[in-house]
């Protein structure tokens, strides 16, 4: 049987073999690569955040089980006797009960005016960034500020507050705000509220803009009602943005020192301490290192938790 070769045509040149040489590496050695040098840059920062944070921590905890105190360079190692003694001291005790108390009536009643506030202000369609800069308002505004204010409003015998409560006939004489136990509570609660409840407003807000319009309109031809559409198409799609709200809220409320500082000291009687107030006036005040460290340690603990379930709570919305 004859062949026949089949000759390239004049003039075409073929194709040019690829030159033999490296593979191209895949992804994953790519990435090898690159993770030495992003650890070198995230380096520094480390650093300096271990540097801020972990020492102050560890002095903390170290001046926690010395019987250190302020202008004093004598420190001896006593244990946990500065635990057992706070244990014992009913101030610490009230302190407790108050910061449980503060934190969590704060953050709810924030979550919920935070929640009505950007509903209402995403039905509205003129003049909306007007209504955005008005509610950040009181988060912007410095807190020392603010607080001035509400000290002001908050007078036994000028307080704007009672006035109008007399001229709407809820109260007959002037109200102690700051001078009896459970009205400063209220008042330093509503100061703290009225300062973060923008914050929660303006997060659930963006994050209503993120519900699927065609699953709102489809479930109000179906007929179904405005409190129907919150709890079965908004508040669902709106969780993972209110888990991580509220938990950020809890770290910074627990935290919370000038409201209550600036506005009771503290006081009357002891009343309104937080565990951050209290460890000021101990440690600061009253020149008790070790003491003042033994009590603001004891707000760790819960930070490390919180901010834990914030970061597992992160990851499963990232998964």
């Amino acid at each position: 049987m004859a062949t026949h070769t089949i000759e390239p045509a004049a003039g075409v040149r073929p194709p040019p073999e690829r030159p033999a040489g490296r593979a191209r590496a895949p992804r994953g050695s790519l990435l090898e690569r690159e993770a030495p040098l992003g650890f070198l840059l995230v380096l520094p920062m480390a650093v300096v955040v271990l540097g801020l944070v972990g020492y102050p921590l560890l002095l903390t905890v170290w001046f926690s089980l010395t019987d250190k105190s302020l202008g004093s360079d004598a420190v001896s190692f006593v244990g946990l006797a500065n635990y057992v003694g706070l244990l014992d001291d009913p101030v610490f005790g009230r302190t407790l009960w108050n910061t449980f108390n503060y934190t969590v009536t704060a953050v709810v009643a924030k979550l919920v005016l935070g929640l009505v506030m950007a509903l209402a202000l995403h039905e509205v369609s003129r003049f909306r960034r007007f209504f955005r800069a008005a509610f950040l308002l009181p988060w912007v505004v410095p807190s020392s500020l603010s607080v001035l204010a509400w000290m002001w409003m908050f007078q036994a015998d000028f307080s704007v507050l009672t006035y109008l409560g007399r001229q709407i006939g809820l109260v007959d004489g002037n109200i102690p705000w700051l001078g009896e136990a459970g009205w400063a509570m209220a008042a330093v609660q509503t100061v703290n509220i009225w300062r973060g409840a923008p914050f929660f407003g303006i997060i659930i807000l963006a994050g209503l803009a993120t519900v699927p319009k065609d699953l709102i309109e489809a479930a109000i031809v179906d007929g179904t009602n405005a409190w129907q559409r919150l709890r079965y198409i908004i508040l669902p799609h709106l969780t993972p943005i209110l888990v991580v709200v509220t938990l950020f809220s809890f770290v910074q409320t627990l935290g919370d020192f000038q409201i209550v500082w600036i506005l009771t000291n503290g006081g009357p009687v002891n009343s309104t301490h937080l565990l951050s107030t209290l460890a000021f006036r101990t440690g600061i005040r009253g020149a008790d290192i070790a003491a003042g460290s033994a009590i603001s340690f004891f707000v760790f603990p819960a930070l490390a938790a919180i901010i834990a379930l914030q970061l597992t709570v992160m990851r499963r919305k990232a998964k």
